[in-house]
């Protein structure tokens, strides 16, 4: 991308507000109500969140002025702009960079100087990297996994860290004979999971498990009759512990139906495609000098999956910067 220097100062200021703004929505729980698309007034975000109208009406002002909300017909009604769904993805590549990874951002000298009290004193918040992560995901790989998932003709899909599972729910809405598990460690993701779910009115065919990915090789229950295992960026942080990674393929393997698809999104080693070789670095460099995850490159996770006992492997690149879909059948 090339761009003139006031150009660019534009382009820089429009992202850096807009990111603020919806972190600060996502922060106060109005996310829900914009991310809805609907119709809704100021009193509405004020039963959503508990904060008082006066203050919500001045966030609304803004979220007006800067373009993101439009007046509908009818006093004091708004909706999200046309284009609020473009902005939230562009701005999630920001909201995950520096927002969800902040306690790396603001500590790096603690993690740097290989403080070994470092990781567990400066965690991530569950939540913010649940929301950046959709953020991102809905128009990345999102739609990729999607498309294989109606392609199989899946009924039963199990989501493994799946966050606030965006992508399950959206799976469900879509079928409605379809069924779901949702599987996350955290309880802050697990939560808006099941919120999420009772809004979109999918939760009679969704279970969410709060556990880890890694508890599934001694009690492998919530895989079972999976047609699709689904696991999207959080298989490298299950590789932390490779014989335990290893175990976890294998699980998955055996749970699946016959001719069952793990569709896995994940991010290779600072991946050197033009379009992703800046957040594929940084990617790679969060994760391997504060979360102490070497990423494998392309070649190497197609060999783990085939270790598993996957017999085709397929890798595509067509997803976010830095990242691939990689489709193991078994």
């Amino acid at each position: 991308m090339t761009l003139t220097l006031d150009s660019a100062r534009e382009v820089g200021a429009d992202y850096a507000a807009v990111a603020a703004l919806l972190q600060i929505g996502a922060e106060i729980g109005v996310d829900q109500v914009l991310d809805s698309g609907r119709t809704f007034s100021v009193a509405d975000l004020a039963e959503v969140t508990g904060l008082s109208q006066k203050r919500l009406g001045e966030f609304v002002l803004a979220l007006s002025s800067a373009g993101l909300l439009a007046a509908e017909d009818g006093d004091g009604l708004y909706r999200a702009s046309d284009d609020y769904a473009d902005w939230r993805h562009q701005v999630g590549y920001l909201s995950w960079s520096l927002t969800a990874n902040s306690p790396f951002l603001q500590n790096a000298r603690a993690f740097l100087s290989e403080d070994e009290s470092a990781a567990e004193t400066y965690q991530r918040d569950g939540r913010r990297v649940a929301v950046s992560s959709r953020w991102i995901g809905d128009r990345t790989f999102y739609p990729a996994v999607v498309e294989r998932v109606v392609a199989a003709g899946a009924k039963h899909v199990v989501d493994l860290g799946a966050g606030a599972a965006g992508l399950l729910i959206g799976l469900l809405a879509q079928d409605e004979g379809r069924t779901g598990v949702a599987l996350d460690l955290s309880s802050g993701a697990c939560a808006a999971a099941r919120e999420d779910a009772v809004r979109a009115g999918v939760d009679g065919r969704l279970r969410v498990v709060e556990r880890s990915v890694e508890s599934l090789i001694e009690d492998p229950s919530p895989l079972e009759g999976a047609d699709v295992i689904q696991a999207c960026f959080v298989m490298h942080d299950v590789l932390q512990d490779e014989a335990a990674f290893d175990d976890v393929l294998r699980t998955c393997h055996k749970a699946l139906a016959p001719g069952g698809i793990l569709a896995v999104v994940d991010a290779v080693s600072y991946g050197q495609e033009a379009r992703e070789r800046k957040f594929s670095a940084l990617f790679t460099y969060l994760h391997s000098n504060f979360m102490g995850i070497n990423l494998p490159t392309e070649d190497q996770w197609v060999e783990k999956f085939r270790s598993a006992g996957f017999s085709d492997v397929e890798a595509s690149s067509q997803v976010m910067p830095g990242g691939r879909l990689f489709l193991a059948t078994k």
